[in-house]
């Protein structure tokens, strides 16, 4: 059984990698090391993350997720969030965070079993499944609020739009005179494939005037 921690944060002006000690000192407390970390700037609501895959590809049978917070993974609409838990259940995969006490269990190496563990997972599955509801709702509630306060702003005049990256857009337009597919470009700084193609439409530009 090997331990692989999960860090996420939302953009890359936030620190991924915020959480890495507070995991370290977690798994230290239940007697265990973590084995590998893996690290990402992408939204929550979104399954397409190259290293959450990269993760499950790597893991063996039996392995354990450990995350600070449960919406770190999960703040998917319920297909989604249904997908990804098939993902992990395909190689006995099992989440454990601080914040949710009826995971540890995974942690222990001479935990309960039979009847008493069978009772344990299920109520943690059950647990499981409510954050990731609550963290999908949170994240809604938080987009609505957004979204309102826009259009307020529109009706007083004040909503300039959302402003253009210029230094994520640099950094993509460098990558792609470097010869870097878009494939590789999104892998490394987490942008999508809309975004690349902005850029490079610009680039055709101006090599053109």
């Amino acid at each position: 059984m090997f331990i692989r921690a999960y860090l996420r944060a939302s953009t890359r002006e936030q620190n991924a990698e915020r959480a890495r000690e507070t995991l370290v000192q977690f798994a230290g407390q239940h007697g265990q090391r973590i084995a590998a970390f893996y690290v990402e700037n992408m939204s929550g609501a979104t399954l397409h993350r190259p290293e959450l895959m990269r993760l499950i590809d790597d893991a063996g049978e039996g392995d354990i997720v450990l995350v600070e917070q449960i919406d770190r993974l999960a703040r998917l609409k319920q297909q989604d969030w249904d997908a990804l838990k098939q993902k992990l259940a395909a190689k006995k995969l099992a989440i454990v965070s601080p914040e949710l006490p009826t995971s540890w269990l995974a942690m222990e190496r001479n935990g309960p079993s039979g009847f008493t563990e069978s009772i344990l997972r299920a109520v943690n599955a059950m647990m499981l499944d409510m954050l990731a509801a609550v963290a999908r709702k949170d994240y809604e509630d938080r987009r609505r609020r957004q979204a309102e306060g826009i259009s307020k702003a529109r009706l007083q005049g004040k909503y300039q739009g959302r402003q253009p990256d210029l230094k994520r857009r640099q950094h993509i337009a460098s990558l792609l005179r470097s010869g870097h597919s878009y494939s590789e470009i999104q892998d490394i700084l987490g942008c999508s494939r809309h975004l690349i193609a902005s850029v490079a439409r610009e680039q055709r530009q101006g090599d053109a005037c």
